[in-house]
């Protein structure tokens, strides 16, 4: 599904812990408007499982989370619907 997916806006918290990954996403989906497609890249294994659980909790859409084995990172898919 990613192939498809084009960002509208990239967050790239590559190199950063946790919580820095889901702390960089919600500083910048607070200024977005609704429909926003926002790619997160991040090499902190937890934001896998984590941002989509925030993203479910704040009421936004988790479009898809992938990772990019060989390149140590993963990208985690968004929209925002607020």
């Amino acid at each position: 599904m990613s192939e498809s997916i084009q960002p509208d806006v990239t967050v790239d918290s590559r190199g950063a812990t946790c919580p820095g990954p889901l702390m960089d996403l919600i500083g910048k989906v607070k200024k977005l408007e609704p429909g926003t497609v926002v790619e997160l890249l991040t090499t902190d294994s937890s934001s896998s499982h984590d941002v989509p659980e925030w993203v479910d909790k704040a009421g936004h859409e988790t479009l898809d989370v992938v990772e990019h084995e060989d390149e140590g990172y993963w990208s985690v898919f968004i929209e925002t619907t607020k």
